[in-house]
């Protein structure tokens, strides 16, 4: 296998069309991980994470270097990840079947507690990342890889059974009747379908707002004002929750290129807390450790597991 390969792989995310289904989002993966397995891109560990490598290219990619990879979520065996999808997949119709109640299923509870559902989304959305990273346009490759990052997380909530869109609202600002504020929210999602009338103005009761980014970094202060401007502007609590995939980034450190660096800032996000609201959930593919060492953190802050594990079914059915 070569490097035209990559190209290949380039073509299959750059097209203008989305995936419509998980499988779309394994065939990638699995032709990513095979290129990898057989060209064998430079492997890099970061010397500050040990459990951070990056992927080096070849001179006819630039030798440009992918974004860190946590070793310990990102799986590098095809036959490993191909296993680890279905295993997803098939608990994926569980959970919807179940629902609340799947914890309290005993035959389910080895495969919650192997905890590879992180694992699972994290694979698929980093292969797509790394590929991303050979782009000539950094801000193709980051902007390509925020609107798959979406899709994949809107084709998982659509799986277990919920109604899950992007919606733009137009909310007029009350006292000016001529001037409408545009919302462009990026997941709207509920247990069931929940007609929005004129009642509900523009977001059911039943219905709570996802905001969808690979990172936090420059965009956790609009989620906490897009939730204050939202509750504002429509005259009731709209619960927000912000899904994450990671906040890490590479960072060079005197004649280190490969440190890793984390981009949670939070100061910001409890000072957010305090002037402006909590948000009703924040959830992270790839949590940092700081967030777990801190009690205040703790307390909002959780995996993707948790959230579509126990508290999606919560937020969802609560009016």
């Amino acid at each position: 296998m070569s490097d035209s390969v990559l190209t290949d792989l380039q073509r299959s995310i750059r097209d203008g069309s989305m995936p419509t289904s998980l499988h779309d989002y394994l065939a990638v993966c699995l032709a990513f991980l095979r290129f990898v397995d057989s060209v064998h891109p430079t492997r890099i560990v970061s010397p500050s994470h040990h459990n951070y490598i990056f992927y080096q290219y070849t001179e006819a990619y630039g030798y440009r270097v992918t974004r860190p990879l946590n070793t310990n979520l990102f799986v590098e065996s095809e036959a490993t990840f191909r296993d680890m999808f279905e295993r997803f997949v098939e608990f994926l119709a569980t959970l919807g079947h179940f629902q609340n109640a799947v914890g309290e299923q005993e035959n389910l509870r080895p495969y919650i507690d192997a905890r590879e559902i992180n694992k699972v989304i994290y694979t698929l959305q980093q292969s797509i990342g790394s590929i991303s990273d050979s782009f000539d346009s950094p801000n193709q490759s980051r902007k390509r890889a925020g609107q798959l990052f979406e899709v994949l997380i809107k084709l998982v909530l659509q799986e277990v059974g919920l109604v899950c869109e992007p919606r733009t609202i137009k909310i007029p600002i009350p006292n000016y009747p001529d001037y409408i504020m545009s919302y462009e929210l990026d997941l709207v999602f509920s247990h069931s379908q929940a007609i929005v009338t004129s009642e509900t103005m523009f977001i059911h009761p039943y219905e709570i707002v996802g905001s969808v980014k690979t990172t936090s970094k420059d965009r956790i202060d609009k989620i906490f004002l897009d939730k204050y401007l939202l509750t504002k502007l429509l005259g009731r609590d709209i619960p927000v929750v912000a899904i994450f995939l990671h906040d890490v980034q590479r960072a060079v450190r005197g004649n280190n290129q490969f440190s890793v660096n984390s981009t949670f800032k939070s100061n910001h996000f409890l000072g957010y807390t305090v002037a402006l609201n909590k948000l009703d959930g924040v959830y992270y593919v790839d949590p940092r450790p700081e967030m777990t060492a801190s009690d205040r953190l703790r307390e909002q802050v959780h995996d993707f597991q948790k959230f579509l594990v126990e508290d999606l079914w919560a937020l969802s059915s609560r009016k």
